[in-house]
């Protein structure tokens, strides 16, 4: 997840990555959604060289000239997350992206160098909901507009991956490619059009860059070999993907089941919460066979009598995917 000194010369990996020494962060932070705010701070993007602009919405903060800054902060939220709980009370809904972009409103509000002018700005014509910009900004280097997007795909059993198409989310409902093509075709030149100039011109703003910044996982085969598709960040965050048929037994392996909410950071579980082999071995028995795809980890012991997550799978029926995505 690191850079190497080459790349931080640059203002381009400066924007892409500007906390990589933070990258360990969240693994040292106690509170479950102080970790999800710091991964979703510091995590590395999927995409290194997406179809449309992409820029760290920190990137023109005080916090990216100085990352310290940005670790002592979250340091004092692990201390006393009731801010940020208050904040997350008002989600009405447990969608993972939603989760996901009110982690980073509450974050842009606060963060030095950075003015947040609108959240989920919606774009009418007259009484007719064209759609909405995600985020609204001003920071050192101009007015923004961010696509903020966390997607979890699964690369293909058969093709080489390369093609964008090939990688689909565990409900196959959603593919990368259609995502990439919806942001460079759709969601970013929204605000370029006529209606979204007179929404800016409310707030005051006449021109803006538009970028998205898009995060998450991509899930290899397992067993199986997929390369990671075109313009994949060589720091990307990943897992593998098995179907029932082929999930290796193991008597010492200590494997559960992750729940939705808690997708984002590395699992966190104290030790009267982690699974034993044969309460693991139970569950998946009794699990349907058609079961929607089931977030797993395997963890290991650190220090403190805590469970660390050292690996994630996406555990999917054997007829995964299932026929109707192709039509």
């Amino acid at each position: 997840m690191g850079e190497t000194t080459g790349q931080r010369q640059t203002g381009y990996a400066r924007s892409m990555m500007p906390f990589a020494e933070l990258h360990a962060l969240p693994r040292q932070l106690r509170r479950p959604a102080v970790r999800d705010l710091a991964w979703v701070l510091l995590s590395p993007p999927l995409l290194s060289a997406p179809p449309c602009p992409q820029r760290h919405p920190l990137a023109g903060s005080a916090w990216a000239t100085d990352p310290q800054r940005l670790k002592d902060w979250l340091r004092v939220l692990d201390a006393d997350d009731q801010p940020l709980r208050a904040w997350l009370a008002k989600l009405t809904s447990r969608r993972l992206g939603l989760y996901y972009e009110c982690l980073w409103q509450f974050a842009l509000g606060q963060a030095p160098g950075i003015a947040l002018l609108a959240a989920n700005l919606a774009i009418r014509d007259h009484s007719r909901t064209l759609g909405e910009l995600d985020i609204l900004l001003r920071d050192r280097d101009g007015t923004h507009h961010l696509e903020l997007a966390i997607k979890l795909y699964l690369g293909p059993a058969d093709g080489d991956g390369r093609d964008s198409a090939q990688w689909l989310g565990p409900g196959c409902h959603d593919r990368l490619g259609n995502k990439l093509a919806h942001l460079a075709g759709h969601q970013l030149p929204m605000s370029g059009q006529a209606h979204s100039r007179e929404a800016l011109a409310e707030l005051g703003v006449e021109q803006v860059q538009a970028h998205l910044w898009l995060a998450g996982y991509l899930f290899y085969p397992w067993p199986g070999h997929a390369e990671p598709p075109e313009g994949a960040n060589p720091e990307h965050l990943r897992g593998r993907w098995v179907r029932r048929r082929d999930w290796p037994m193991s008597a010492s392996e200590r494997w559960q089941p992750l729940p939705r909410q808690a997708w984002l950071a590395p699992a966190r579980v104290e030790a009267n919460e982690c699974w034993a082999p044969l309460q693991f071995a139970a569950w998946l028995a009794e699990l349907d066979p058609q079961a929607p795809a089931q977030m797993l980890v395997r963890l290991e012991p650190g220090s403190e009598g805590v469970w660390h997550e050292v690996e994630r799978v996406f555990l999917v029926s054997d007829s995964w995917p299932q026929l109707p995505v192709f039509r």
